[in-house]
């Protein structure tokens, strides 16, 4: 009898015990959200890597593309990888960065190409690599990546002819007598450099009293503009409207102005930096233009996490730009 009794609390408590394991084996690693921790703990190692690719940190305006992006990284919950040349003009460094990340196998690449021409080959291997390619900023040389089979990479950025033309269209709505002005460009295989080049000659064209007498590349470098600064003012030293294609340039020639002792020289600039809008309010720069860093950064990262969920993006989107002169501050 004690047998029996023994025996069927033992059946109890092994089903019991049984119960308790199978209970366990259905909810094994939830968590309060109902999400596996082994299915959680996969997601976080294969969380998405997608590299910021920018020509440099010495102008503010990629720190500003910075922010942007690392908004969109704390919003989306990718990993940012940030990589930048020395100099806006090292464009090697950033072909090595790219074959950097193409051995890391990162997701995507957000690139502002150095050289719209010099980068082509090197993100034609990374899309080989089955990388996502996003152009911001500068755009890459179309005719060459359709010859080089680089296809589908959208472009963000802004209109680069349209934010120079109101730069420098500000300047020239000022000038009411015969004047001589100068354009100060940037890096010359640059599709941006160009383009703000273009508008800016359409600007001046506009008023029958400007001549422009003088083009030269300060490479986007404030010392290099300053250089070059005194090398037309030396030529032609009635120069009176100066329009430069970034606002390094322009600090560089407005420095030179400066040391010179030069006044009543117009200058307009691009990129909208604090240390211009400080110029501005001191009368020494006329106008910029603001492009929106931030959000060309958020919207590069925002595009090619789309597209490697395997979603559909625009082919080009173009950022709005802000004039900004003495009354906008």
């Amino acid at each position: 009898m004690k047998k029996s009794i023994i025996l069927v609390i033992c059946i109890f408590i092994a089903g019991l015990f049984s119960a308790g394991c199978g209970s366990n084996g259905a909810n094994e690693g939830l968590t309060q959200n109902g999400v596996a921790v082994d299915q959680q703990s996969a997601s976080q190692a294969k969380k998405l890597k997608i590299a910021l690719v920018m020509k440099t940190l010495t102008n503010p305006f990629f720190i500003e593309m910075e922010k942007g992006a690392r908004k969109a990284e704390k919003e989306f919950g990718i990993e940012l990888i940030v990589k930048t040349g020395a100099m806006e003009t090292s464009i090697e460094q950033q072909i090595e960065i790219v074959n950097e990340l193409i051995n890391m196998k990162v997701d995507a690449i957000v690139i502002a190409p150095g050289s719209s021409t010099e980068l082509v080959d090197i993100l034609k291997k990374a899309q080989d690599s089955k990388i996502v390619i996003v152009n911001i900023d500068n755009r890459l040389d179309a005719s060459l990546c359709e010859k080089r089979g680089l296809t589908g990479v959208p472009f963000i950025s802004v209109k680069n002819d349209d934010g120079a033309y109101l730069s420098a269209k500000y300047i020239a709505d000022r000038i009411t007598t015969p004047t001589k002005v100068a354009v100060i460009e940037g890096i010359k295989d640059a599709d941006n450099a160009q383009q703000r080049e273009k508008g800016a000659l359409r600007a001046f064209a506009e008023n029958s009293n400007i001549t422009v007498v003088d083009k030269e590349t300060a490479n986007w470098k404030i010392d290099e503009a300053y250089t070059v600064a005194s090398s037309m003012f030396k030529k032609r030293p009635d120069i009176g409207a100066v329009f430069c294609a970034n606002d390094m340039m322009a600090l560089g020639l407005t420095q030179y102005l400066k040391d010179t002792g030069r006044k009543n020289v117009l200058v307009a600039g691009f990129d909208d930096l604090a240390e211009v809008r400080v110029a501005i309010k001191e009368g020494m720069i006329a106008a910029t233009i603001d492009q929106q860093a931030d959000v060309q950064g958020y919207m590069g990262v925002k595009d090619a996490l789309q597209l490697i969920n395997g979603g559909k993006v625009d082919q080009e989107t173009y950022i709005p730009v802000k004039l900004i002169t003495k009354k906008d501050l």
